[in-house]
C-alpha cells in the first residue's frame, strides 16, 4: 500500500524549516520587498551552517577519490529521501517568503552542475569554499539579451588561447550573480559557445570565479516580485579563465554524450521539482491566509455539499485547494522518482508546468476574494501574487516545459515539434 505519511527524518527537518519561516522570514517579508537590493544578513547567517553540511559531504567524498581511497561510507539501508527532503524544505521556506529563500547562500545551480559532471579535482577546487569561512554564493549564467529558452542562440563565446579560455559576451537575469561575484568569493557557471556553427553541440559550461579580470556586474534588476532575491546582469570582456575550468569535454561531440552541455541540462531534472515546490509554498500561504480571513468573517467552507449548493467563494476556494493538491502530488512524484534513480525528465517538467499555473491562478484568486484589502499592502497577499509569476517563467517557461512534456509523450524530437 502506498503511504502518504512524511518520513520522520523529513518531518523533523521540516519542523526546523517551519520555525525559520515563521520567525525569520514571514515577519521580514514586507521589509525586504520594499528594500530591494538590501542583503538579509540575519537570515543568511542563520542558514549558512545548515547549507554547508551537504557540501562538506560532497567535497570530502571528492577528496577521497582524489587520494585514491575506496569509499568508506556505509551503504544506506532503506529508501533514499534526498530530493523529497529538499522539496519539503523548500516548500516550507517559500511559505515563509520566496524572495528571502532565494537569498540562501551556497553554490546553487552552479554547485549541482559541478557535482553532476565535474571531475573530483574540480569538485574540490570549486566547491571547498562552500565548506569554510563566511557565506558564499554560486550562480548559473545562461540567459542573454537575445537567447532565452532557445539556448542554441547563445552568443557568448569562449575562445581557447594557450592555457586559457577567453570569454566575451553578456548574460542577464542571473539569480545571485551579484552575491556570487561581488558580495562573496563565489563562482558562476557560464554557458558559452566555442563554435557558433556547431549549434548546441558547441555550447559548453565554464566555471568563472569571483575576482576574475574582465568580469563585471553591469546591472542589478528591479523586479515585480521576489524583490529580496538578487538578480544581475554580467558582462565578460576578454575574461581569461584556466583551461581546466570547462565542465566536461572541450571537444564538439555527438549529442548522445552526457558530459558538458547535456550533462548540465540533466541538473534541471532535479531543480524543476524544487522550483515547483517553491511555487506551492507560496500557493499554500495564499490558501491558508484566505481561509483564515474568511473564517474571521464567519464564512466557512462547507465541504461535502453538491457543487450547485455552494457559494461562488466556496467553489473558488475548493478549486484553489484542488489545483494545489494536484500540483503537489506531481511534484512529490518527480522527486520520488529521482530518489529511486528513475529518469524523471517528463515528470519534472509536468510538475513545473502545473505548479507554475497553479500558483499564478491561486494567488490571483486570493487577491480577488479578499477584494480591496487583498490588493492593498495591509496583507501579504498582493506580494504573493507578484512573487508567484516568476515560477511560471524561470527554470524553463511554462510553454517550454509544456513542449518538453508533449515531445516526450509523443516521442518527437525538438526539430519535429517546436
Amino acid at each position: 500500500m502506498i503511504s502518504f505519511e512524511i518520513p520522520e527524518e523529513i518531518q523533523q527537518q521540516r519542523e526546523m524549516a517551519r520555525m525559520v519561516a515563521e520567525q525569520l522570514m514571514r515577519p521580514n517579508a514586507r521589509y525586504y520587498d520594499e528594500h530591494e537590493h538590501e542583503i538579509p544578513w540575519d537570515f543568511i547567517n542563520t542558514m549558512w551552517p545548515i547549507v554547508q553540511q551537504d557540501w562538506i559531504r560532497i567535497v570530502r567524498r571528492a577528496e577521497r577519490q582524489l587520494a585514491g581511497e575506496q569509499p568508506t561510507e556505509k551503504k544506506r539501508e532503506g529508501p533514499r529521501y534526498d530530493n523529497l527532503r529538499m522539496i519539503f524544505l523548500v516548500e516550507m521556506l517559500t511559505w515563509g517568503d520566496a524572495g528571502l529563500y532565494l537569498c540562501m547562500p551556497g553554490p546553487g545551480l552552479a554547485g549541482y552542475s559541478i557535482n553532476a559532471v565535474g571531475t573530483p579535482e574540480q569538485k574540490v577546487r570549486f566547491l571547498k569554499r562552500y565548506t569554510e569561512g563566511g557565506p558564499k554564493w554560486g550562480a548559473m549564467a545562461v540567459t542573454e539579451p537575445g537567447a532565452g529558452s532557445d539556448v542554441s542562440a547563445i552568443q557568448t563565446t569562449a575562445k581557447r588561447e594557450d592555457d586559457h579560455w577567453v570569454l566575451n559576451g553578456e548574460k542577464i537575469f542571473i539569480t545571485n550573480g551579484y552575491l556570487a561575484l561581488e558580495a562573496s568569493e563565489g563562482i558562476v557557471v557560464v554557458w558559452a559557445t566555442i563554435d557558433k556553427t556547431a549549434g548546441r553541440a558547441g555550447i559548453k559550461p565554464f566555471v568563472v570565479e569571483a575576482g576574475t579580470p574582465g568580469v563585471s556586474i553591469t546591472k542589478r534588476e528591479r523586479k515585480l516580485g521576489i524583490r529580496a532575491s538578487d538578480t544581475a546582469a554580467i558582462r565578460f570582456d576578454n575574461a581569461r579563465i584556466p583551461l581546466d575550468n570547462i565542465l566536461g569535454s572541450p571537444e564538439i561531440l555527438d549529442t548522445a554524450r552526457t558530459d558538458g552541455f547535456k550533462g548540465v541540462m540533466v541538473t534541471f531534472d532535479a531543480s524543476r521539482p524544487v522550483v515547483a515546490a517553491g511555487a506551492l509554498g507560496i500557493a499554500r500561504a495564499a490558501i491558508e491566509f484566505t481561509k483564515e480571513v474568511l473564517e474571521k468573517e464567519g464564512i466557512r467552507i462547507r465541504y461535502g455539499l453538491p457543487r450547485h449548493q455552494l457559494t461562488a467563494i466556496e467553489r473558488d476556494v475548493m478549486e484553489m485547494e484542488a489545483m494545489h493538491k494536484a500540483a503537489w502530488l506531481l511534484t512529490l512524484r518527480a522527486g520520488w522518482m529521482l530518489d529511486q534513480g528513475k529518469p524523471n525528465a517528463l515528470e519534472a517538467s509536468m510538475a513545473k508546468v502545473k505548479a507554475g499555473k497553479a500558483v499564478t491562478w491561486i494567488t490571483y484568486k486570493a487577491v480577488e476574494i479578499l477584494g480591496p484589502l487583498g490588493y492593498s499592502t495591509r496583507y501579504l497577499v498582493e506580494k504573493w501574487m507578484r512573487d508567484a509569476k516568476i515560477n511560471d517563467l524561470y527554470e524553463g517557461t511554462g510553454q517550454i516545459n509544456t513542449l518538453i512534456v508533449a515531445r516526450r509523450v509523443l516521442g518527437l524530437t525538438s526539430r519535429e515539434l517546436k
